[in-house]
């Protein structure tokens, strides 16, 4: 297997299908993160060496994914460790972008919490209705 700086064989490499297991993720989605340049893979031929390095990244692109980043704001966050600057840019632009994101999603919350309610009393007064239909057949009957 490889190592990332001098690409010699090493036991730190994941195949496309271990990364796979480990991640949860398709062999599609891996190879999309490869087409997007968030992951740089090592090619042997048609197989896919996947180094500590793309694990680490791999594990951010999923968590921003989760968090609702872009792919774009991760590439740039991504990108930003190698400033230089013991990553003080890249936690500042991190931190920037979540709260960014969690603003939205508390607005998102508050806007189901508002449809969730409604819902719940609309359900409410159809079953009213519902029963008063049951009780008007029943004296019908």
């Amino acid at each position: 297997m490889f190592d990332t700086e001098d690409r010699t064989m090493t036991a730190d490499t994941m195949t496309i299908r271990q990364m796979c297991d480990a991640f949860e993720v398709t062999p599609r989605t891996l190879r999309f993160y490869e087409q997007k340049e968030l992951l740089f893979p090592i090619r042997e031929g048609q197989k896919r060496l996947f180094t500590k390095r793309d694990r680490a990244r791999l594990t951010l692109i999923l968590r921003g994914k989760r968090f609702g980043f872009s792919l774009e704001e991760i590439r740039q966050l991504l990108d930003l460790y190698y400033v230089g600057d013991q990553q003080a840019t890249q936690l500042s632009r991190t931190i920037a972008i979540a709260r960014e994101r969690l603003t939205d999603m508390e607005r998102q919350r508050a806007e189901l919490d508002v449809a969730i309610n409604d819902l719940q009393s609309q359900m409410g007064l159809v079953e009213d209705m519902l029963a008063s239909l049951g009780g008007a057949r029943d004296a019908a009957e």
